[in-house]
């Protein structure tokens, strides 16, 4: 897992990003243990979930905010094709991520990537860090400029 945790160091630093990653000592896999270990509202979260394009095969990011559920109508428009959950292994091997600490950050291939705009309503937000216990706080701004996402009406 520090192989994880130092590739979105790595990223963050090469995007111009100052965070600082904390291990929280208990899990932040679901938004409510993350915003409990955080002190933040739930809204603050930053979900990172993967899919994959039914027809390409391509996997996708959308970074949805914690209080919210990614709409698949809109975010399958945005990727031009139906979409369905990636698996698991899938998204370790080629991202580097295993699923609970999935960064916006730092994968280890270029993913396309969209961001929902109400993470752009917070002054602060928290992210995985590559591991379960793993986050960093950053402005939401530069997260999605750094993530190299689009942000776009993705939630429900």
């Amino acid at each position: 897992m520090a192989g994880s945790i130092d590739r979105v160091d790595q990223a963050a630093r090469n995007a111009g990003l100052e965070i600082e990653i904390r291990r929280m000592g208990e899990s932040t896999r679901t938004a409510q243990d993350a915003a409990n270990q955080c002190g933040c509202a739930v809204g603050q979260i930053v979900k990172s979930l993967i899919f994959e394009g039914e027809d390409s095969g391509r996997l996708i990011l959308f970074l949805v905010s914690g209080n919210r559920q990614l709409d698949l109508t809109k975010a399958a428009a945005l990727a031009g094709e139906n979409l369905k959950r990636a698996d698991p292994r899938r998204i370790r091997e080629e991202t580097g991520f295993a699923i609970g600490g999935v960064s916006p950050i730092g994968h280890k291939v270029a993913i396309t990537a969209y961001a929902d705009r109400t993470l752009l309503d917070h002054g602060v937000v928290w992210a995985a860090a590559g591991a379960h216990d793993a986050v960093f706080s950053v402005e939401p701004n530069a997260l999605v400029v750094a993530a190299g996402a689009k942000a776009a009406d993705i939630a429900a």
